[in-house]
């Protein structure tokens, strides 16, 4: 019988288990996808190769790429952007890491109070959970992101529209900063050079400029694994999860099985209560079928395939919450096409940000072509003719097609992309439920969420967003301006498990754990309780992942907590950190 079993080896499942692993427990890992343990070999900057939703290696699917992906039903428009694999979809995340806005905490009593959906808060105060967010951020470790050329346009032109410098992490009023990101920063040859002949490590370390983070990092070349720059917890959290009996005396190796997609938690009720014993597997490759015992089990599976999970395992649900309450950002994009070249196809992705509290964020990102040729078709609003549909002072809005789309893709170095981040209120009709169709492991997830019915205060945000990303791409010399009114793009998803402070709308309490199943945790984006007030969620996930897996410890495991608030980064952690970046896997 295992001590813990964590379903999913993505954003959150890995630091669960790294968390567990280094204090002894005996932690077993089931991710359904792949394991990609030589990504110079395996991986490549060819963008079909590693995107493409139907074979390429960063798809929601088997690890057998001849085999088509696993199925979802959509009840309306939209997009899933997903990763099955070692890693989930941090594979080929930009790695932005921002702390969520204060705003979305319990207490939380600044002057725009009021902006937020104060109904689904976190159920504790900004002020307890900042330690986690410190020790997730000295372990990774996250930092200013190293800029160049585009960096600087987008900086200038937010000044110059009247947005003050943001100097601290956390976000108070409406500012512009560079971005806190998971990268390392680039040292020796890397970012001074485009010649890959002198970008191997140790020569080159950290970032190298390549601008290919949607296809996964896997340089400087010759790096160890815990030393490639993105910090993706395939290169962070899952190796220290897999070495804890080398690195934390007390430590026990975590296991790791790649390609078990698990079908069913398996509980027992007595006395009207039910706990969680265990879990069923299947082996993708074989069709076999396992199970295993545990004292405890963790959901990481995402914000589909968790509540898919909890429903096809039949575990109660007395409220309803289950699936519900979907947040995805309220996703749109606007394109701008600048007069002059700024070296936009190099370095990170996205590198700087503008905050707006009560509203949300935006950031200037580099989509490699083929994803922005994409998300240039990707419009609930119809195609754009000409110059025709003017609305919230772009000079298109809808699908770029044609002369139009040739025109702006012409050269790369010229454009940027605006990614607006709407804070979406947390709606009870945006949902997971079963689908009327199955597969191999049951029936399937069915996806709900209608871009045309969202609440009046999202609407607002996203338009306030939109507006600001084309004042500052005025500000920066476009040429022209394109929004593209996109569809639900479910990338960012939240809070389809969450928690929260009341047991009538959420279906976990303030520590992670299931309101109505004993030693069952969540521990993924699904466990967030709102969207955070638009900032990536990946930073304040492991977070929350860090003060899921203390709870786990304290509370089945008779263990102390690790992150006080008195001493955010013991000296302790502070050493076995350094001792971990040092090390070659």
């Amino acid at each position: 019988m295992r001590d813990v079993i964590v379903i999913g080896a993505g954003g959150g499942g890995a630091v669960v288990a790294k968390e567990l692993a280094a204090r002894g427990l005996d932690v077993l890992v089931l991710e359904a996808g792949a394991r990609f343990p030589r990504p110079r070999r395996q991986w490549s900057h060819l963008e079909n190769r590693a995107n493409n939703p139907a074979f390429g290696y960063f798809r929601w699917g088997p690890a057998d790429r001849d085999r088509p992906p696993w199925p979802r039903e959509l009840a309306h428009e939209g997009a899933i952007l997903q990763t099955a694999g070692v890693g989930g979809t941090t594979l080929r995340y930009y790695a932005n890491s921002p702390r969520a806005m204060p705003g979305v905490f319990r207490g939380y009593s600044g002057p725009d109070a009021a902006a937020y959906d104060r109904r689904h808060r976190f159920p504790f105060s900004y002020r307890h959970f900042r330690p986690y967010y410190e020790w997730v951020e000295a372990t990774l470790p996250v930092q200013t992101a190293a800029m160049g050329t585009k960096e600087e346009a987008f900086l200038e032109a937010a000044a110059s529209t009247g947005l003050p410098l943001q100097t601290s992490k956390d976000i108070t009023r409406n500012a512009f900063r560079p971005q806190e990101n998971a990268i390392l920063q680039p040292h020796g040859t890397a970012g001074r050079t485009g010649d890959r002949r002198r970008l191997h490590f140790p020569q080159a370390r950290g970032c190298t400029f390549c601008g290919f983070c949607e296809q996964g990092c896997f340089e400087p070349f010759g790096a160890p694994r815990n030393l490639t720059a993105k910090r993706s917890v395939d290169n962070s959290y899952i190796p220290m999860a897999l070495t804890a009996d080398r690195w934390q005396r007390g430590g026990r190796a975590a296991t790791l099985i790649a390609g078990a997609f698990v079908t069913r938690i398996g509980a027992e009720t007595t006395g009207g209560t039910t706990t969680a014993r265990g879990v069923t597997w299947r082996d993708v490759a074989t069709n076999a079928e396992y199970s295993e015992r545990a004292k405890v089990v963790v959901m990481a599976g995402g914000c589909i395939e968790n509540p898919r999970l909890w429903l096809n395992s039949g575990l109660p649900n007395p409220n309803g919450w289950v699936g519900r309450g979907l947040t995805d950002h309220s996703y749109d994009f606007v394109l701008e096409v600048l007069r002059k070249p700024i070296g936009a196809s190099r370095g990170p992705a996205s590198a700087v940000r503008a905050d707006f509290p009560g509203h949300g964020s935006l950031e200037p990102s580099v989509a490699t072509p083929a994803q922005t040729a994409a998300i240039a078709a990707l419009s609930q609003a119809g195609f754009a003719p000409g110059r025709l549909k003017r609305r919230l002072h772009a000079d298109t809005v809808g699908r770029i097609v044609g002369p139009e789309l040739v025109q702006a893709m012409a050269d790369v170095d010229r454009l940027l992309l605006f990614v607006v981040f709407t804070d979406d209120d947390v709606q009870p009709n945006n949902r997971v439920t079963l689908g009327g169709s199955s597969d191999l492991h049951g029936p399937v997830a069915r996806v709900d969420v209608d871009g045309h019915a969202r609440t009046r205060r999202t609407q607002r945000n996203r338009a306030y967003l939109v507006r600001r990303a084309v004042r500052i791409a005025r500000a920066a010399g476009a040429r022209s301006i394109h929004r593209i009114d996109s569809i639900p793009t479910l990338l960012h998803m939240h809070s389809s498990m969450r928690m929260g402070e009341r047991a009538a709308d959420s279906v976990l309490d303030g520590g992670g754990e299931a309101r109505f199943v004993r030693g069952l945790f969540v521990a993924d984006n699904s466990a967030l309780p709102n969207s955070l007030g638009g900032p990536n969620p990946t930073l304040t996930t492991q977070a929350l992942a860090t003060r899921t897996a203390e709870r786990i410890f304290t509370r089945y495991f008779d263990g102390d907590r690790w992150v006080h608030d008195e001493s955010p980064l013991p000296s302790t952690h502070r050493r076995v950190t350094r001792a971990v970046r040092a090390r070659r896997l």
